[in-house]
């Protein structure tokens, strides 16, 4: 058998925009919970959120098939991504990516040679479901989707080399971290930082990349997925957790 079909992925090549949620809390409950509300996709933060390997291995379980699973790793640390491929991610997300080199370095990463350096291990792993997939090797580099993150005046500058990366299927904009770079920290809704992430998003989309962000305001959202944007992430697993619980309060603020 060859590696899962990733329809996340396939998806991206077809110019409609899918709906995510991040997933911060580190709970597999949580993330089954989120993944049966009917997003195309859900982000597993292993940057932000307290998740260690064995925390997202067990939200991967959690997810199963229900929806599409984005792992944002650490870092583009090259050990790490061999084992989040192995616990059975197949599309990664790696933050604070500012140069082509650094994108390439990320392709070969996630892939099996010739084409990268993932070390081959596939006989112990989930990916290959402990060897029961017999192709797996052959066809896992075309299953693997992998989105780099720009957050940063260093990665805008960087952009047009990490465009033309062959291996890189989407980049994603990091708003808050873009702002703070750019002098408006806590506030990516800034004139200048709107302009930036616009004319970004429409560098992404005309290089033939899909391209990504992260909003809960959603009049920005709809916003974003008017330009086009192929995947687009409109709130958290945190977020919705605290205003469900401070609108309850409120409701019955006299009587408490």
């Amino acid at each position: 058998m060859p590696a899962p079909h990733n329809q996340f992925k396939a998806r991206l090549k077809t110019g409609e925009t899918q709906f995510g949620l991040w997933v911060a809390s580190g709970d597999p409950s949580v993330a089954e919970l989120a993944a049966s509300a009917g997003f195309d996709w859900l982000v597993i933060d292993g940057e932000h959120g307290p998740n260690g390997l064995r925390d997202v291995l067990a939200q991967l379980r959690a997810v199963g098939e229900r929806t599409q699973a984005v792992v944002r790793a650490r870092d583009d640390n090259r050990a790490l991504l061999k084992q989040l491929l192995d616990i059975g991610a197949q599309t990664i997300l790696i933050p604070m990516i500012e140069t082509g080199e650094q994108a390439r370095e990320a392709v070969r990463s996630v892939n099996y040679p010739p084409v990268g350096v993932r070390g081959v291990g596939a006989a112990l792993a989930r990916a290959s479901r402990y060897g029961a997939e017999a192709d797996y090797l052959a066809t896992a580099n075309d299953e693997i989707c992998l989105l780099v993150q720009v957050e940063s005046r260093a990665a805008l500058a960087g952009l047009d080399d990490i465009l033309a990366v062959e291996g890189i299927d989407g980049v994603f904009i990091g708003p808050a971290d873009l702002a703070a770079d750019m002098g408006h920290l806590g506030n990516p809704g800034a004139p200048e930082v709107d302009a930036a992430i616009r004319d970004t998003l429409t560098r992404i989309m005309e290089s033939g990349k899909a391209a990504g962000i992260l909003t809960s305001d959603r009049a920005l959202a709809q916003s974003y997925a008017d330009m086009g944007v192929a995947f687009l992430a409109v709130g958290s697993d945190i977020g919705v957790l605290r205003s469900g619980l401070t609108a309850l309060r409120g409701a019955f603020e006299k009587a408490l």
